[in-house]
């Protein structure tokens, strides 16, 4: 029988999960809604936000660079902006060429950056694992009633997504710059043909999705262990979570991913192993039944 206080503990443990899986598979869903690209490096991108912001606390070094040692807070800025900026110049220097080619050839491409990119964090910062304390302000815990409370970090966490996800309907629906946005993924050649700097328009969304897999990233490094093998563990899910979600759907990657983290967190103390399968099992069913995925076809 399961606990009333275990059974909360994992829900909020879900929930914060799913909070930081939102990070990483909102990118990827704005990316693939926008450009059209399955970009696999996305989950490398995550990890080099982690490590970027892990070099900014100190914790890591890098040759001839050493640490910054300059908090917590500008570390996450630094591990959104590596990661962006490595993200634009893979799109920019590298993705851009593959466009109008088959998806199996950007597909290739991108997982070709999870190799390599993998390998050099693995030598710049070893095989270890790493991970810190929150920051002084979110330590501690949130009392809810009967005796049951809330880790403050977690609940941040949770917040974050939900900023990130109103921020990016706000962007999308009320500024120019998110106008451009749709009219180009909904026709690129019209939107050149109109005056839109379509390429350039192409590297800022990109460098915006790859930040955002940055900012997860660098939000996960209190509540995970940061090796070089994260960016794997996270792609898979995220790719669960956009296909149950609907690729290109930001509300679909809000519901997956909450789906999802839940699911990690509460099917195990249930039956061993079933946290990891029922995300599975879900996006089978939806492929079966709605292959769009749930909020598929729905403007972002």
């Amino acid at each position: 029988m399961v606990s009333q206080g275990l059974l909360f503990d994992q829900i909020i443990t879900g929930l914060s999960i799913g909070g930081r899986l939102f990070l990483i598979a909102v990118g990827l869903s704005l990316i693939f809604g926008v450009l059209d690209v399955l970009n696999f490096a996305h989950g490398v991108l995550y990890m080099i936000g982690a490590y970027a912001a892990l070099w900014a606390l100190g914790v890591v070094s890098v040759p001839f660079l050493g640490a910054l040692g300059i908090g917590f807070w500008p570390g996450v800025v630094v591990g959104l902006l590596v990661a962006g900026l490595i993200g634009a110049l893979i799109e920019g220097v590298f993705i851009r060429r593959v466009y109008d080619r088959e998806p199996l050839d950007q597909l290739l491409l991108t997982f070709a950056f999870v190799l390599m990119l993998t390998d050099a964090i693995r030598t710049t910062f070893g095989t270890g694992s790493n991970v810190v304390r929150p920051p002084a302000l979110l330590q501690g815990d949130l009392v809810i009633s009967g005796g049951l409370s809330l880790p403050t970090y977690r609940a941040f966490l949770i917040a974050m997504s939900i900023v990130v996800l109103a921020a990016l309907f706000v962007v999308l629906r009320t500024t120019n710059i998110g106008r451009l946005v749709r009219a180009t993924s909904s026709d690129r050649d019209m939107a050149a043909l109109l005056g839109v700097n379509v390429p350039r328009l192409y590297t800022l969304v990109f460098f915006v999705g790859a930040a955002l897999a940055g900012l997860g990233g660098a939000l996960a490094i209190p509540t995970q262990s940061v090796t070089p093998s994260l960016g794997n563990q996270v792609i898979i899910n995220a790719f669960v979570i956009a296909v149950i979600g609907g690729l290109g759907s930001f509300t679909g990657a809000f519901v997956g991913a909450y789906f999802v983290g839940v699911s990690i967190a509460v099917g195990s103390i249930y039956v061993a192993g079933a946290g990891q399968l029922i995300p599975f099992v879900a996006m089978i069913v939806v492929l079966l039944v709605k292959p769009e995925g749930l909020f598929g076809g729905a403007e972002a």
